[in-house]
């Protein structure tokens, strides 16, 4: 079977090229993707623009209507960190609509994967760290509400805590938020997740995979939940520019088939969105994203 993938060409809007944020990234991982052999752009499924109704069950409208509109108070644009504009508007809900459609693809066919979303800094009424909405807490309360699924679990590996997340959802209890982040890091102020597992500065490869091996033994058998998001974030790559971590090439992608197979093994659809990942090697960050879509076809492939 191959992959179920979702990618829309509206990912990559024009962009201040020295800016923090890669915004090109999206399109450079569509390249890469293509380039190696793991799909073909006809083979790629383009979701729709996400409606602000379905928005709406984890964000206030009025700060929805006010985004759109690009009249973001002078707090907030300096909170997200990212200009304003139309095809940056766009952009941003079709990016909601592409991970509510991996969602759905991966509930037919156990797994799917997104190349964007993990938004997981967006709150209920701000955005924050380049996060406008939060398409993970978005996912969850619109499967639950639908009654598609009864419990979902967030498994956020990005190197930043999913504070945004952990606040929109704190009282959705059939959304249990696991948070796996960087102590030491970027947002000062956390949150309270379900689950906050925080890790030292400096935690290389063999730690790591521990930490989220016995994660995942104790808590999806204790939660059995009908889906896992899974942030598969590579800010925790030795040579990313906000991380503080030491994971390799190598390393991350033990990290992504451990999760995978974890879930696959217990029948569990998962969701892979991309999360954080920084570097002015854009091309270097697009293979790093990629090793989550390579790791996701080799699990398909061979479960075992």
């Amino acid at each position: 079977m191959r992959l179920p993938l979702v990618y829309h060409d509206d990912y990559s809007p024009e962009f201040p090229p020295e800016h923090r944020f890669p915004m090109d990234k999206f399109r450079l991982l569509h390249d890469h993707l293509i380039a190696s052999g793991l799909t073909t752009d006809a083979a790629l499924l383009r979701p729709e623009i996400c409606p602000n109704d379905i928005l709406a069950l984890a964000h206030d409208r009025a700060y929805i209507e006010r985004y759109m509109n690009g009249d973001l108070s002078r707090e907030d644009q300096r909170r997200l960190g990212l200009p304003w504009s139309e095809a940056l508007a766009r952009r941003t809900v079709r990016a909601v609509g592409g991970s509510l459609l991996t969602a759905e693809l991966a509930l037919q066919h156990g797994i799917a994967c997104h190349l964007a979303g993990g938004t997981h800094h967006a709150h209920y009424d701000h955005p924050a760290g380049f996060c406008i909405f939060n398409d993970l807490a978005v996912i969850s309360r619109y499967l639950l509400e639908a009654g598609r699924v009864h419990r979902v679990l967030i498994f956020d590996c990005d190197v930043h805590q999913g504070d945004g997340t952990a606040r929109i959802l704190e009282d959705t209890p059939q959304a249990i938020t696991v948070s796996l982040h960087c102590e030491q890091n970027f947002p000062a102020r956390k949150a309270r997740s379900d689950w906050d597992i925080p890790l030292h500065r400096g935690m290389g490869d063999a730690e790591y995979l521990k930490v989220v091996d016995d994660a995942l033994n104790y808590l999806l058998p204790l939660y059995q939940p009908d889906l896992v998001l899974y942030d598969a974030g590579v800010d925790v790559h030795k040579d990313d520019a906000l991380g503080y971590l030491q994971l390799t090439d190598e390393g991350v992608a033990s990290r992504d088939t451990c999760v995978l197979r974890h879930c696959l093994g217990r029948d569990i659809p998962v969701v892979g969105v991309i999360g954080g990942g920084y570097s002015k090697d854009r091309e270097a960050l697009a293979r790093r994203h990629g090793i989550l879509h390579h790791c996701a076809q080799q699990v398909l492939d061979y479960p075992q």
